[in-house]
């Protein structure tokens, strides 16, 4: 069986480079585009882009429907066809443009990859996504050990993520010259830490306890007095793997050395949250309960717009649309007290709408 098509690799590298150099996508966006090229190819035997037509994707859809999943080994979800689907339509309609191409494609066949409508709907439905409650973190944090330096560091990273909402990539990169404790706050210079976007901005201590806090500064002591580390050292350090009396690999300590992903990051919040017998909670769900904390805390525009702002928000429809779901439970209280007398409030509503509406204004003119 073909397994190489070398002009369809051709093409294809053409398109990468189209995707990062002209529309700015990043390598891990990339990638997705390169396994739904593949899963394609290897369905159509890697027969060449330029016998492409209609039926096959058609073909390659129903085909797609039946696939199982490595992990879950159940039916791939509508999400994941929508996504695939729509990175193959994205390529064929770029490739209908190309020379070479142009002749031989039609640019509505690409069409032909969409989905149903009832479908589209399900795979792009938004879905309450489970939220771990403040205090549940407190409880989590409360019950990591302390004993060594690893177990310092992994408790100081998870009371690190709630104090400050920062994106676990960005934590893997951190410095400690990052963290300014004379005025609470963390710079995420995009120059050094791996911010969503390369963005910078500097994100305030969120309000969520004064012994978060203290965790932290307690870790970033320690490493500065008690270690001897300097500014551009690493805020969390990777773990110091070493052969042990039985030649295999064991934690000793600390290395010197940024993590190279986020994924031990994860591990740690897999662990901690098992240690304290709870269901498990990444490290971005933080993100959502720091929304969630903000619309009980802020009483007014403002304060929303500038609690947007510390998780790095461009603006509160971001926030709003991305991570302001309201809780079944909350909006059943919410409902119940709205048939309770209560003191006028549209001065605020109206002020509200105000700002969304800017808002909306600015997104739809591009500004």
């Amino acid at each position: 069986m073909k397994k190489h098509n070398a002009e369809n690799e051709r093409i294809k590298r053409e398109y990468f480079g189209f995707l990062k150099e002209s529309k700015g996508h990043s390598e891990a966006s990339v990638d997705a585009v390169a396994k739904a090229l593949n899963r394609f190819e290897e369905y159509n035997k890697h027969r060449d882009f330029k016998a492409f037509r209609f039926e096959q994707a058609v073909a390659f859809k129903n085909h797609l429907a039946g696939q199982k999943g490595q992990r879950s080994g159940e039916k791939l979800s509508k999400a994941t066809l929508h996504a695939t689907l729509a990175h193959l339509k994205r390529f064929f309609q770029w490739l209908a443009w190309q020379p070479g191409y142009k002749s031989r494609l039609q640019y509505s066949d690409s069409e032909y990859f969409n989905l149903s409508k009832n479908d589209t709907r399900i795979a792009t439905a938004r879905r309450q996504r489970p939220v771990p409650t403040l205090e549940q973190i407190k409880h989590v944090i409360s019950m990591m050990p302390a004993g060594t330096e690893i177990e310092r560091r992994n408790r100081a990273l998870v009371a690190f993520t709630i104090l400050t909402g920062a994106r676990d990539s960005a934590i893997a990169s951190m410095k400690l010259k990052h963290v300014d404790f004379s005025v609470g706050s963390v710079n995420q210079d995009a120059r050094e830490v791996r911010t969503k976007n390369s963005k910078t901005f500097t994100t305030y201590f969120f309000p969520v306890g004064d012994e978060i806090q203290r965790i932290v500064e307690d870790w970033v002591t320690f490493l500065r007095e008690e270690k001897l580390w300097g500014n551009d050292d690493p805020l969390f350090p990777k773990t110091d793997m070493k052969p042990g009396s039985e030649q295999k690999f064991e934690a000793v300590g600390l290395k010197r050395e940024h993590w190279s992903t986020a994924t031990p990051i994860r591990t740690i919040f897999r662990d901690a949250f098992s240690h304290a017998g709870l269901s498990y909670f990444n490290p971005h769900s933080f993100r959502n309960t720091l929304v969630q904390l903000g619309e009980k805390v802020c009483h007014s525009v403002e304060d929303f717009k500038a609690w947007s702002q510390n998780l790095g928000h461009e603006g509160v429809l971001t926030t709003l649309y991305s991570y302001g779901e309201v809780s079944p439970r909350r909006q059943g209280e919410i409902i119940n007290s709205l048939a309770k007398p209560q003191r006028s409030a549209q001065s605020e509503v109206g002020e509200l709408a105000k700002a969304i509406a800017r808002e909306l204004r600015t997104s739809e003119t591009g500004g």
